[in-house]
């Protein structure tokens, strides 16, 4: 089994392996512009060639994919098992406070830096699963791969390059979310829509409405402008508004013109119950106000009867269903865009496995079509599922449970990982279930033991599966 072996080798690399994944971390490697010879620009290119050469460095066999994708080889036997890993990393952000975000410390069992977590962490933690097994000559009848990529945060089109050359290895995992094993990703309808009407003159009006900033982020704040509203009406309304959704609500008023911001809490919009959307609290707000009665104003009432405030299931737009496996259907209003005579949005819902075209797509598009609003999109993002009684799953599972003394479970998500379109792909790790590790966030950190028990479960899933 190699156990005691393994936790040797990994706690006596402690160090080395946090200097590695320091090295990586402190390269800005979120996605740039093109140059020749770097699709994603300069940060992810030199990001990919320090790990490379991190893994030449070692002993393992390399492979360059044209500077989207490098590969590590532990031996040139059958392909069994690929570990696919990214170095991308999400732009910097603000609010850090314990150390900037490419200069890495440790700092109270945690390893701190953009990246650290997400996923350059875990993509060393692998690589030195595989020195591990080779370092300590265990035997192996077929081949472990170590995918490192360069796009994941940003649309993987990256992994669509590498795969356009190879073909999936029989078993996938990627350490790029939590233990135990994630075999179950929701599918996807990012639904774009607009609708158009005759402008209206009359006051008290709405000029214009911009909301959001991505659509996988539930808005924490939404801003209007409003002509020939008195600011007491403002303030009323607000104030009435804010006790029905718990947004609040700031003005700026400069004679007839006033703008509203309406500040709520953001979210991921897989789970956006975990926030309070701006959007659609500012709509609340709007519908409340003693506005002109015209078409657009009509237009605003049609989305909240579809969307409403709180409305997270979508229930109201008639797609609400869940099942066992993978859960509940979640729908966040993400982006919108008005103007005095059209509109532009958008909103994410995450689908569970019993989720289809026709009782998702379809319903969506007519019940937007009776009120006016076209639905542009023609296909839906499939859902994802790997059964988890699967030799694969369960050997990942024993792994988990040998290193942790934990009950390995499978589990279900509404995000997407690398591996979601791949046919018997899983994301296994890197941190444990509990933990919060800011990813994406400030501060963005990854607790060291997990690290380092993380790289002990991968070496002993690659004996397991390759022997």
């Amino acid at each position: 089994m190699y156990k005691k072996e393994i936790e040797e080798y990994i706690d006596s690399h402690r160090q080395e392996m946090l200097d590695d994944i320091c090295t990586l971390c402190r390269i800005n490697s979120e996605k740039m512009p093109y140059k020749e010879g770097m699709p994603y620009g300069e940060g992810p290119f030199t990001a990919l060639a320090e790990a490379l050469s991190m893994a030449e460095r070692y002993g393992f066999s390399i492979k360059n994919y044209d500077n989207y994708v490098g590969c590590a080889d532990m031996n040139n036997l059958e392909k069994q098992l690929d570990i696919l890993a990214h170095l991308d990393v999400v732009p910097a952000g603000e609010g850090w406070k314990v150390t900037q975000p490419f200069e890495p410390i440790e700092k109270d069992g945690k390893l701190y830096g953009r990246g650290t977590a997400d996923d350059k962490g875990p993509a060393v933690a692998a690589l030195y699963a595989m020195r591990a097994v080779k370092e300590l000559n265990i035997p192996l009848k077929k081949n472990v791969r170590l995918i490192l990529g360069t796009d994941e945060e940003c649309g993987s089109s990256d992994i669509a390059h590498y795969y356009a050359d190879e073909e999936e290895a029989p078993m996938t995992f990627s350490p790029d979310a939590n233990f135990p094993v994630v075999n179950t990703e929701k599918g996807g309808l990012n639904g774009h829509f607009t609708a158009e009407w005759e402008s209206s003159e009359a006051l008290p009006k709405l000029v214009s409405l911009e909301a959001g900033i991505k659509v996988n982020v539930v808005p924490g704040k939404a801003k209007a402008v409003v002509q020939g509203v008195d600011v007491r009406v403002l303030e009323e309304t607000g104030k009435k508004t804010e006790e029905e959704t718990g947004i609040s609500f700031e003005f700026s008023v400069e004679e007839e013109i006033a703008v509203i911001t309406a500040v709520g809490a953001g979210a991921h919009a897989s789970m956006p119950e975990d926030g309070n959307n701006a959007l659609t609290g500012l709509l609340v707000f709007l519908t409340n106000l003693p506005l002109a009665e015209c078409d657009q104003v009509k237009m605003l009432r049609s989305l909240l009867e579809l969307m409403p405030h709180g409305d997270v299931t979508g229930k109201a737009m008639g797609i609400a269903m869940n099942d066992d496996i993978s859960g509940e259907l979640t729908l966040a209003f993400s982006l919108l865009n008005v103007t005095d005579s059209q509109l532009d949005g958008t909103f994410d819902s995450r689908c569970p496995l019993c989720a289809t075209e026709e009782n998702v797509l379809e319903v969506v598009r007519k019940r937007m079509a009776e009120k006016g609003i076209t639905l542009h999109n023609q296909e839906m993002k499939p859902p994802h599922h790997v059964p988890g009684d699967s030799l694969f799953v369960q050997t990942l599972l024993k792994a988990y449970e040998t290193y942790t003394g934990r009950k390995g479970e499978c589990i279900a998500m509404g995000g997407g990982t690398y591996v979601h379109s791949l046919k018997n792909g899983v994301a296994f790790g890197a941190a444990m279930p509990e933990t919060d590790n800011r990813m994406h966030g400030a501060d963005e950190f990854a607790v060291i033991d997990e690290l380092l028990t993380s790289a002990k479960i991968f070496a002993q899933v690659i004996v397991d599966l390759c022997s």
